[in-house]
């Protein structure tokens, strides 16, 4: 009879690789290479929009951010980098691959001002709302 290592987790660990992989797109594309969703938080102020995605391992030169007919779309590539011979895994829970997240710009926005800044690992996307001037109140004679 063999002795076998108990551990209480390991069933949950293939039970959440599975849900990752059935559900949050970490799988691969049409060209093979593997894809992944990175997070993005969007939150808003008085003078502007924020879309803060987490690209941890990303350069910034493999980060492309565009706008057209009222969508923004950021994409890119986390590069997989070669392993080296002498080094075993026993186990990667990394995704790499390409990336692709569009969202729906407000009506209120200056697309021409967009602004983007890499640090640490967050892409920050600045989106300027366009100044809107108030309408003076008048009053208005009943005929």
């Amino acid at each position: 009879m063999a002795i076998m290592r108990w551990e209480p987790f390991g069933s949950m660990d293939d039970v959440f690789n599975r849900a990752l992989r059935r559900h949050w797109a970490f799988d691969s594309d049409v060209e093979g290479k593997r894809s992944f969703l990175p997070s993005a938080d969007i939150s808003e102020t008085d003078k502007e929009y924020l879309i803060r995605t987490e690209l941890p391992a990303v350069k910034k030169g493999d980060v492309h951010v565009t706008t057209e007919d009222g969508m923004i779309t950021i994409q890119g590539e986390r590069k997989h980098e070669e392993e080296e011979k002498s080094e075993r895994f026993h186990r990667v829970e990394s995704s790499y691959g390409t990336f692709t997240r569009s969202f729906a710009l407000p009506e209120n926005v200056d697309a021409d001002s967009i602004r983007c800044e890499s640090r640490d690992g967050v892409l920050t996307v600045r989106i300027p709302k366009r100044s809107e001037k108030k309408a003076k109140a008048r009053r208005i004679e009943v005929q």
